[in-house]
């Protein structure tokens, strides 16, 4: 019979974001390629996809980043989806009740994603650390009563 082993020896430590300066040089590159990429495909008429696109793309690098690099991913990307994929391209606008709107998604999409990472990285390490000392808390109804 094959028994597996774990090959480790001691506790993984938690991954550590990534560089706020690098998620925020990723979101400036992905927003510009995928608002490009969106424009050439289906013209600048469809706002709602670009911003779908891009609370798609602040909330997988939310994945990597800290809460601090939030706000800059959401501005980098609001620029890009404001700036080039609504018309007039190349020309930033402000229509207050709209970009705040943008602005909060996309904010809102960072933090969401942020907030994921840390919960799922919590979580494993709970679990590696419990099954590491072989033993989890007992549950409310298994303490013996002193009789």
């Amino acid at each position: 019979m094959i028994e597996w082993v774990s090959v480790s020896s001691g506790a993984r430590p938690v991954p550590r974001p990534v560089a706020t300066p690098l998620v925020w040089a990723a979101a400036c590159g992905g927003a510009l390629v995928l608002v490009a990429l969106l424009n050439s495909v289906v013209g600048t008429d469809r706002p709602g996809l670009a911003l779908a696109v891009l609370s798609l793309l602040a909330a997988l690098l939310g994945l990597c980043a800290r809460f601090t690099a939030a706000p800059g991913t959401a501005l980098l990307c609001w620029l890009f989806l404001n700036g080039f994929a609504i018309p007039p391209a190349g020309i930033l606008t402000w229509v207050a009740h709209r970009d705040t709107f943008w602005l909060t998604c996309l904010l809102v999409a960072a933090l969401v994603g942020t907030a994921l990472a840390r919960l799922l990285h919590a979580r494993a390490a709970y679990r590696r650390l419990t099954a590491a000392t072989g033993s989890a808390a007992p549950a409310p109804g298994d303490a013996p009563y002193d009789t």
